[in-house]
């Protein structure tokens, strides 16, 4: 097996998206959960029932934990909707 050594990744361009009216840094083509992650904010919501903590889990929308209010949508999968300038998310 040849290994191939990555000397870099290029982002794409930094835009600011809020979440929860905090600003965070994202970067164009990135999911709204990675942008989350990167930023440290692990919580998407809370469950109905006992109130816990839920964020991303599965990564291709099939678990639903990542669902969050965006742009006044709500129930969004943040893992598979992508960043926009502009961006507003709400969780809880």
């Amino acid at each position: 097996m040849n290994i191939m050594r990555i000397k870099g990744i290029d982002r794409g361009e930094p835009i600011t998206i809020q979440v929860d009216g905090k600003e965070i840094t994202a970067f164009a083509g990135e999911s709204i959960a990675a942008a989350m992650m990167a930023s440290g904010l692990r919580t998407t919501r809370m469950t109905k029932q006992g109130g816990s903590p839920r964020g991303y889990f599965c990564g291709m929308g099939a678990c639903f934990d990542c669902i969050a209010t965006v742009d006044g949508v709500d129930n969004v999968r943040t893992c598979n909707t992508p960043v926009h300038p502009g961006c507003e998310v709400e969780t809880g």
